[in-house]
């Protein structure tokens, strides 16, 4: 899901692949694991994806349930 979540985000903002690479200083094959769901991000890279993106990790992460439970609507980000 965090895959996704990443590209779809990721399009929804106009951001390339390359764009957001260069944003969280990574390489562009890097980061396409990333959305091929190849490898997750470092801790440290999430919350630098979350900032760019301005959603909240949990989102990024599949954890509709706990947002709702918050009472935050997970709709308005996607």
């Amino acid at each position: 899901m965090f895959n996704k979540r990443l590209r779809a985000l990721r399009m929804k903002r106009k951001f390339t692949q390359q764009n957001m690479a260069d944003m969280l200083n990574l390489s562009l094959n890097a980061y396409q694991k990333y959305e091929q769901a190849e490898r997750s991000p470092s801790l440290e890279c999430l919350v630098q994806i979350t900032d760019i993106l301005n959603v909240p990790a949990d989102y990024l992460l599949g954890r509709d349930d706990f947002l709702q439970s918050l009472g935050v609507s997970v709709d308005e980000y996607q």
